[in-house]
């Protein structure tokens, strides 16, 4: 017992000692202070939660659709699953760091001839007997370079790497969910302004062909009436079909088959409005916010530790190693004391001659260290370009949709003037026909342009890093969040 005691405590100060291979320290990446793009409804001040970003353009569809998404997107739960695999892939590179027992026991029936050397017997001496033994081995690799802690490291990293991972999938899943739900709304919005401007333009030509018939005007007038009416019924397909696969693709989303949502969808809805007022942050916030940029800097952690792995190869490899057992011939005394033999010791391995495999792996790993740093510094300039791009795509989408309204202001006036003036005979039916193509082309436009605001959003948001907390506490609180879905 106190050598056991002793060799133990050795252990133990061996084990304290310093691990071979470069110490992780997280690089320093250089941000700017501002943002270069407009801030038109954005600001930099203020608290900055886009946790939930999506209850920002008070939809309650949206918020319901949201909930069901992170519950039940097959995407995200694959995501899941790689972190619970992560987390026992650590637990089976710990198990090195501890001593490994195994036990036996067999029995086997032995008979030797007079011509034989029997383990038990002499020379000439006929053997039939039964052979009892049971025994424990036992192996415990001391990590004396650190090459195990190393490798735990490593495995640590990863694991947050995969958390990251799967929060990354959850702002693509939730931005994916939001442009196909405004997508959906935008869609009934155009058809429902078609389906307008087809009453109309069939009133229209109810309202030629009745003048024609009266002989107060010609036949000219009603064929680009009729002209006019099939190219906005031509339009009406089209939306049909850009509706029905964006609700497909949403109830794929949602983990459910592409028709599960189309009565619920059906239900006609406006666009979701886009708050008057984002929290954009600052640019050095992206790295705690963005999930890819956390990915990626842990895969550096994992890499950087991986060459400690590769270098503790070039040490020599302690082991304490034992057996003990009991042994007999005869099951009745197989356990007595007598019977027992055991066996302990210290083992060393050195690869003294690898033909340059060991140094190689080393080259290795130094080179895939180089990579994972490249990695998270062009992650993180791509994350900035990410919010740049929707900052600026943002901004300007809004100054086009109030033109764009203004636009469809000055077009239904003109409709109304030259409807009048075509009744009172002061002016042609061409114009007439322009005037509704005008205002049917700005309409769309308009709605168009509002989805595009909308779409900018919801890419700003993911840009932002916007659809997760920190911790493992989100899911759990967003469903229940709103009670019953």
């Amino acid at each position: 017992m106190r050598h056991t005691i002793i060799i133990l405590s050795i252990a133990a100060a061996v084990l304290a000692g310093c691990a071979v291979g470069p110490d992780y320290q997280q690089p320093k990446v250089s941000t700017p202070a501002q943002w270069t793009s407009s801030m038109a409804g954005g600001e930099t001040n203020g608290p900055v939660d886009l946790a939930r970003w999506w209850q920002n353009f008070n939809d309650t569809n949206l918020n319901s659709i949201m909930l069901i998404a992170i519950q039940s997107n097959l995407t995200l739960k694959v995501a899941e699953a790689h972190v619970r695999e992560a987390r026992a892939q650590k637990g089976v590179v710990s198990a090195d760091l501890w001593p490994h027992l195994n036990g036996t026991a067999d029995y086997s029936r032995n008979k030797y001839g007079v011509h034989t050397y029997p383990p038990l017997g002499g020379f000439g001496v006929p053997l039939d007997y039964n052979l009892y033994d049971a025994n424990f081995d036992a192996a415990w690799e001391l990590d004396v370079f650190g090459g195990t802690r190393r490798a735990v490291q490593a495995a640590s990293a990863e694991i947050s790497a995969a958390e990251y991972s799967q929060r990354d999938v959850l702002v693509s899943v939730l931005a994916e969910v939001g442009r196909d739900y405004i997508s959906a709304r935008a869609y009934q919005q155009r058809l429902a302004i078609a389906q307008d401007n087809i009453r109309v333009e069939q009133n229209v030509l109810d309202l030629t062909s009745n003048r024609f018939d009266n002989g107060l005007g010609s036949d000219l007038d009603v064929e680009q009436a009729k002209a006019l009416l099939d190219a906005t019924e031509a339009q009406v397909p089209s939306l049909e079909t850009g509706f029905d696969d964006s609700v497909f693709e949403l109830s794929v989303l949602l983990g459910q088959p592409p028709g599960a949502l189309m009565d619920e969808m059906s239900v006609k809805r406006e666009i979701p409005i886009t708050p008057p007022v984002v929290p954009v942050g600052l640019p050095s916030d992206l790295l705690q916010r963005r999930p890819d940029v956390q990915k990626a800097e842990r895969e550096l952690a994992s890499a950087t530790a991986q060459i400690g792995v590769a270098k503790a190869d070039l040490y020599p490899k302690f082991s304490l190693t034992g057996i003990a057992g009991l042994q007999s011939t005869s099951a009745g005394n197989w356990i007595n004391w007598s019977s027992k033999y055991w066996d302990a010791g210290p083992t060393v391995q050195w690869e003294i001659f690898e033909a340059g495999s060991i140094m190689a792996n080393i080259h290795v790993q130094n080179a895939k260290q180089e990579e994972a740093l490249d990695q998270y510094e062009q992650t993180m300039l791509v994350a900035m370009q990410d919010t740049e791009s929707a900052l600026s795509a943002y901004a300007r989408e809004q100054v086009r949709r109030e033109s764009l309204s203004q636009s469809v202001d000055a077009d239904r006036q003109a409709l109304e003037l030259a409807t009048q003036l075509y009744k009172s005979g002061l002016a042609d039916f061409l114009r007439v026909l322009d005037s509704e193509n005008s205002l049917y082309t700005a309409q769309d436009a308009l709605v168009q342009s509002d989805q595009t605001v909308s779409l900018d959003l919801v890419q700003l948001y993911k840009a932002l890093g916007g659809g997760w907390e920190s911790g493992s506490e989100q899911k759990v609180s967003l469903q229940t969040e709103g009670g019953k879905l």
